[in-house]
């Protein structure tokens, strides 16, 4: 599983002209499953990206986890996060996950997320997302968990 955390001030998600999931300050994360990929993953990654500390404390340091701020949480599915783009000028999405296994595990971590943490936003599996955002900072990390 991968996901690309964004500290953001603002964030949202437009599909045919109406906004489906919005976000104060917190992270907007894209999400991506890949080939292999199970709830094992989906949930580690959750609990990594809830304890990610990207938000500053009293003396600026990043030191502050989404869980510690109650931020608001996007989580977006993006599944060229798993683009191949080692030969040629045109990715290969073979290493992605299907797109039944995509949706589904998409949605565990949704659900996983909800239970979690109180502020959760959505975009939406397989559509055309027009994705806005403030980035905070600018401040960005990649996190991956790899099958064992």
């Amino acid at each position: 599983m991968i996901a690309l955390l964004q500290r953001v001030s603002d964030a949202s998600v437009v599909v045919d002209g109406a906004t489906i999931g919005a976000i104060d300050a917190g992270l907007l994360v894209l999400l991506c499953a890949e080939k292999g990929d199970s709830e094992k993953e989906a949930d580690a990654l959750l609990t990594k990206l809830l304890g990610y500390r990207v938000f500053g404390d009293e003396a600026g340091k990043m030191n502050r986890s989404l869980a510690d701020t109650n931020g608001g949480l996007l989580l977006v599915p993006q599944f060229t996060l798993a683009a191949d783009t080692k030969s040629g000028t045109r990715p290969s999405f073979t290493p992605a996950a299907s797109p039944q296994d995509g949706l589904r595990l998409f949605d565990h971590v949704v659900r996983q997320a909800r239970a979690r943490h109180p502020t959760v936003e959505t975009g939406q599996f397989g559509a055309d997302m027009k994705v806005s955002l403030t980035n905070d900072g600018p401040v960005t990390f990649w996190l991956q968990v790899h099958p064992k």
